[in-house]
């Protein structure tokens, strides 16, 4: 009889395939610990069927459009909100049909996934393409005009070029081509997640190479948001070159 160690060892090493097969030879076994083994193994496969039920809805749009278009684009944006740093915006073009395991609105996922989706993107992907606008550019045609211009910059350096765009809660202007706007649409289409993530990730890194430039303002933390840690910074020393000047008026 095998002990519950090397049954351990067992379940830890077993192929997807395999799993009922470990279930039918284990349930039997009296002992608790391979019980726990066994639920464990259950509770394995429950999580995968209810992955693939979450990333099969997530594809309802890109099946909506999936026989007129062959290049689905997803579009988001990372950082209207912050006092410091650019707007980033992602556009995704993914196979069609392609599930990435536990993608979905970057905001719902940890740091550590998101980087490793950002690389599984990248490697699978049709196209990417991110736009950044800076926070002088902000200051001076106001955030939301940032951000649509950072959406244009995303598409135009796609290749190859997408037929419709699946947008995160907006419309964008100058863009001549369909378009939908799917409120939560991080949460509702993989592209926008896909989307969601690639601006994400892009900005995050750009803001922890601006905190090597301005290390006492913490950006590697905080990414630029209005902490209470980031605004006392800000009213001590006043402001870096990266801040928004628009959104600092309640502060200094």
């Amino acid at each position: 009889m095998a002990t519950i160690g090397e049954i351990k060892k067992e379940l830890e090493n077993i192929r997807p395939e395999e799993r009922l097969l470990f279930i039918e030879r284990y349930k039997e076994d009296g002992r608790s610990g391979v019980q726990k083994l066994v639920a464990s193994c259950r509770n394995g496969i429950l999580k995968e069927e209810k992955e693939a039920a979450r990333l099969e809805k997530m594809l309802a749009y890109e099946k909506k459009y999936g026989e007129r278009y062959e290049y689905i684009c997803g579009i988001d944006e990372a950082g209207r909100g912050p006092l410091a740093g650019p707007v980033v915006a992602g556009a995704v073009i993914l196979p069609k049909g392609l599930k990435i395991p536990y993608l979905n609105d970057s905001k719902q996922l940890s740091e550590k996934r998101r980087e490793a989706l950002y690389d599984q993107i990248m490697a699978s992907a049709v196209a990417v393409g991110a736009g950044i606008v800076s926070p002088e550019r902000i200051d001076e045609i106001n955030i939301l005009q940032a951000t649509y211009e950072a959406m244009r910059q995303a598409v135009e350096s796609l290749d190859p070029k997408p037929q419709i765009l699946l947008n995160d809660a907006v419309i964008i202007p100058g863009i001549h081509l369909p378009q939908e706007k799917i409120i939560k649409g991080d949460a509702k289409s993989l592209s926008i997640a896909a989307a969601s993530v690639i601006a994400k990730v892009t900005r995050d890194r750009m803001m922890k190479a601006y905190h090597e430039m301005f290390p006492e303002y913490g950006f590697d933390k905080h990414k630029g948001y209005g902490s209470r840690e980031h605004i006392e910074a800000i009213q001590k020393i006043g402001p870096c070159p990266i801040h928004r000047r628009s959104f600092l008026t309640h502060f200094i």
